[in-house]
């Protein structure tokens, strides 16, 4: 439990009303007791504060003068509820130790943590604090950086590098081969050894059973402050930089590259061998075919619609080229009729 005024004491903002105000919890608007502290976000809410029950709210200055309760003024109402949520809910990290049922081949800090049926090949070497979860697989080679934490069941293959302080969840495989095969006259396939590595930096998320390629022949590359959704496909040679976030079910093809800051939405898929530039964002479910060069939005699908008028739409798509014609052969037809 903190005080309103230990909170701003430790992340700022502005505190209204009594400081000595204590709250147990983060909730929602419609959801916060007598004991939690709520936060306005969206202005579109606005209204629902009179009904809050909540000990106290986080709002935006525009918000300050809508609510009685004692309240933290900040700049950014989201931004600052992560922060206390983080407050709340530490990580739990079980003993410092090895299992007994864990197989060790590599030294390791004794700060390290490593669950049941883990097993860490030779050559590994882990960073102060790091945590390996339960049935983790870590293979030879690998490098990890201090108070990075792998959840169960994550495998790292040979070779691999991943930063400081990251977060692996659970069925994450990093470090399979690429799809990489070359095609015989006969249509049978030849398998191209995969030799390059995935290179993770520091402080980045990846998410439940999302899976990164290695590298070809050169590196696959996730930058700094990356934070990846879960069950993404990240192909070999990808370079994804810094602080960008890809959410749920993305599939991005070899070979390409994509810029800082970025955001990809969900279900979105970019072919291989593309560029995509710093600060795009693109929407859920957009299929990128193109290089994009420049900043900004960009969509590629359709908006949801009745399935019947979906079909009258799409009849008429099939027959966009012989309208087309007949609209040119109009054009024709009355610029003929102005020459004569």
């Amino acid at each position: 439990m903190y005080r309103l005024e230990e909170l701003v004491a430790r992340l700022g903002g502005e505190l209204i009303g009594d400081g000595s105000t204590a709250v147990r919890r983060v909730a929602t608007l419609e959801g916060a007791g007598p004991e939690d502290i709520a936060f306005l976000a969206n202005p579109r809410y606005a209204s629902r504060l009179a009904a809050c029950a909540a000990a106290a709210v986080i709002v935006a200055p525009g918000a300050r003068d809508k609510t009685s309760r004692p309240r933290i003024v900040v700049d950014d109402p989201y931004l600052y509820y992560a922060r206390v949520a983080q407050l709340f809910h530490p990580p739990e990290l079980p003993p410092v130790g090895v299992d007994l049922s864990a197989r060790i081949e590599s030294a390791l800090p004794e700060s390290v943590i490593v669950g049941p049926g883990a097993s860490i090949a030779a050559d590994v070497i882990l960073g102060e604090h790091v945590v390996v979860g339960p049935g983790c697989h870590i293979g030879k080679g690998v490098r990890i950086g201090s108070k990075t934490r792998l959840h169960a069941n994550v495998t790292i293959y040979h070779d691999c590098v991943i930063g400081n302080d990251c977060i692996i969840h659970s069925g994450a495989v990093i470090g399979s081969d690429g799809f990489g095969f070359a095609r015989q006259a006969d249509g049978t396939w030849v398998k191209i050894p995969q030799v390059g590595r995935v290179v993770i930096g520091d402080d980045v998320e990846v998410g439940a059973n999302t899976t990164i390629d290695r590298g070809a022949i050169e590196d696959t590359v996730i930058g700094n402050g990356v934070k990846l959704d879960n069950q993404i496909q990240i192909a070999h040679n990808v370079r994804v930089g810094d602080s960008t976030a890809i959410a749920g079910c993305v599939g991005i093809a070899g070979s390409t590259t994509i810029g800082e800051r970025c955001m990809i939405g969900g279900q979105a898929g970019i072919i291989g061998h593309l560029r995509i530039a710093d600060d795009v964002v693109i929407s859920a479910g957009t299929l990128v075919t193109k290089s994009v060069t420049r900043a900004g939005v960009y969509t590629a699908n359709l908006p949801l619609q009745e399935h019947a008028e979906w079909v009258r739409n799409f009849a008429h798509l099939r027959h966009l080229d012989a309208l087309n014609d007949r609209i040119r052969r109009l054009e024709q037809f009355l610029d003929d009729r102005k020459l004569t």
